[in-house]
């Protein structure tokens, strides 16, 4: 039962994620229809690997498999937006109420907190990644309708929030790979690991969600730094 919420939780996350900054950013018609085939090739290829096993443990020698989509598509949104400027645009163009919006699905970390309580994560991942999500995305909600409706926010607060939410997909990524089975540095032995973030649906997490959630964290930021530090500010568009 948890792999089929997991599996409709991912998917959706992801399609929401993808529509949403495709649609609402400043592109070409030909463009936003070029990304959403790349989009949909790259979780067709996730899947492909999942089914082959080439993202379980040991595939690729000591390095964890899982390592190297999330890399690959987290240095792919890196340069894009280091040295494609159109791409750092499109990102720019979004709304930062939307922006902030796209964490409160991060409340779905619930599910890693029901997969620990079902012997299929183990701790300090587990709970530590959870928690951290869970709170992200109940602030997201928060702060984002507030936003949207007009309501002045501090930009101190959304600062701390948007530095809060990146620390915590860094921290999760980095005890999900002391966790890790079979490598030179798993530090976190108890079975079973994270040996269920390398099987579908939970292969959606670090391949496709959280390098995209990181370049979300790293627009939002670009935002707020160019805004008006004042003491209050309502940033809606």
């Amino acid at each position: 039962m948890l792999d089929l919420i997991g599996a409709i939780f991912g998917t959706a996350y992801y399609a929401t994620v993808v529509g949403v900054v495709i649609a609402l950013s400043r592109v070409r018609p030909a463009t936003a229809l070029a990304a959403l085939a790349a989009a949909g090739a790259w979780l067709a290829l996730i899947v492909a690997a999942a089914a082959l096993g080439w993202t379980a443990p040991g595939a690729v020698g000591p390095i964890p498999a899982t390592l190297l989509p999330f890399v690959g598509l987290l240095a792919l949104g890196l340069g894009s937006w280091a040295f494609f400027a159109p791409f750092r645009q499109a990102l720019l163009s979004l709304p930062l109420a939307m922006l902030i919006a796209l964490h409160a699905w991060r409340v779905g970390g619930v599910l890693f907190l029901l997969l620990y309580r079902d012997g299929q994560l183990s701790a300090p991942f587990a709970p530590v990644a959870g928690m951290g999500d869970m709170i992200t995305g109940a602030l997201a909600l928060v702060l984002a309708g507030m936003l949207a409706l007009g309501v002045p926010v501090r930009r101190t607060w959304l600062v701390l929030w948007n530095a809060f939410g990146a620390l915590d997909l860094v921290v999760a990524v980095s005890l999900g790979l002391l966790s890790a089975a079979g490598t030179p540095f798993q530090v976190f032995t108890d079975a079973p690991g994270t040996l269920a973030m390398t099987k579908l649906p939970w292969l959606f997490v670090p391949s496709m969600i959280v390098p995209m959630l990181l370049m979300v964290h790293l627009t939002i930021a670009a935002k707020l730094g160019s805004a008006k530090a004042t003491a209050a500010v309502a940033m809606a568009g």
